[in-house]
């Protein structure tokens, strides 16, 4: 399972990697596979304090997933618990909550608090169409399923990608085959647009680890010059096999390559 942390730098990576936006958003919703399922959560971090405020007796297993809800010890943490890898957070999600959070880091936001405001709002949606009659190939889409004593209501959502799907239902889940409940299909407006890649200047590189160390020496022992931020662009100078010599508004120093893209 992937840390929050880590998807956050493969954000910016699949932004500027000029792939289809439908490609991009589909990979996102794969690096977060194994994240928790919270009613009511868009993408926060997992914790106590957000599975507590979630938490309805309609909506028990959000109590009985969390050990510290469950044991009611203040002295309990989260160390151990399968939701938090390695001592690592990631974000929990409702199935609406997981669409909404991957389309926004792309710049697409679909208006509506849940299945059936979102899929009855028509600005959402370039296309909309039945499972039953094919889905469209190449092209993310939204899927849905009726509530059985309701069909005008929406019951569930999550994406489809060529015959695969990837839904946050108990926990964020990819399957390589599309289940049978899925009925209805949607493209959100904007899915088929190319992202337009922030060039990356000649003899630069972005930062894609979160708060890098530039030191003074390539070496992890060596003294920190300056901690510097995702997103953030550094010059390049003459470089080792594992190290690059970096300048950044007038300060130089080592960073490990691993935390740069050079586009």
């Amino acid at each position: 399972m992937n840390s929050a942390e880590y998807v956050d730098s493969q954000i910016l990576k699949l932004k500027t990697s000029g792939i289809p936006l439908s490609e991009a958003v589909w990979k996102l919703a794969l690096l977060c596979v194994g994240w928790p399922y919270v009613y009511g959560a868009w993408g926060a971090y997992c914790t106590p304090e957000e599975r507590r405020k979630r938490y309805r007796e309609s909506h028990p297993t959000i109590k009985s997933a969390c050990q510290v809800l469950r044991d009611n010890d203040p002295k309990q943490s989260c160390s151990g618990c399968k939701w938090y890898p390695d001592n690592q957070r990631v974000r929990c999600y409702d199935c609406r909550g997981f669409t909404d959070w991957c389309l926004k880091q792309f710049g697409i936001d679909l208006a509506g608090e849940g299945c059936t405001s979102q899929w009855n709002n028509e600005k959402n949606w370039q296309e909309k169409g039945y499972i039953k009659d094919g889905i469209p190939a190449d092209t993310l889409v939204c899927l849905f399923y009726e509530k059985k004593d309701d069909p005008k209501k929406m019951a569930h959502t999550g994406f489809g990608f060529n015959g695969q799907t990837v839904e946050c239902s108990s926990g964020v889940q990819h399957k390589t085959a599309i289940d049978k409940k899925w009925t209805r299909w949607a493209v959100p407006a904007g899915i088929t647009d190319q992202p337009e890649p922030e060039p990356v200047p000649e003899g630069y590189a972005i930062v894609t680890g979160k708060k890098v160390a530039l030191r003074q020496e390539a070496s992890t022992k060596a003294k920190v010059i300056t901690r510097i931020n995702t997103g953030e662009k550094v010059k390049l100078e003459p470089e080792p096999d594992e190290w690059d010599y970096v300048s950044y508004k007038g300060q130089k120093g080592w960073m490990m390559k691993k935390y740069l893209d050079e586009g």
